[in-house]
């Protein structure tokens, strides 16, 4: 069984840890980039989400987002699901939509990653 609450890191040495994970599925924590889109310092940014409730059996899917705090204008929503490998240790697997602002309606084609 997954448990989405404790400090994750991925690939790319982004942290990001859930703190609050409630009876209902909600969850909430902060999420600290290590690739940003402006190049500065990241800062730690609000995460929200989900997760699935599932009985004693399967691996739970979630969803949340990350509003990228003070340092960029973007959101970026994430999917996944949990599951334990052959030697018991967690892992999160996700894909992700990121969302700049653009200026003008003509700029929306490039505003999503």
């Amino acid at each position: 069984q997954c448990q989405l609450n404790g400090l994750w890191r991925n690939d790319q040495g982004s942290l990001m840890e859930i703190s609050v994970l409630r009876d209902n599925g909600d969850f909430q924590g902060q999420y600290l980039t290590r690739v940003t889109l402006s190049g500065g310092c990241a800062q730690i940014s609000p995460i929200k989400g989900a997760q699935q409730q599932l009985g004693e059996e399967g691996w739970p899917t979630f969803a949340f987002t990350v509003r990228w705090d003070k340092f960029s204008n973007a959101t970026t929503a994430f999917v996944g699901q949990c599951f334990v490998d052959a030697g018991g240790k967690e892992m999160l697997t996700t894909t992700w939509l990121l969302r700049e602002a653009v200026g003008s309606l003509e700029e929306d084609w490039k505003a999503t990653r």
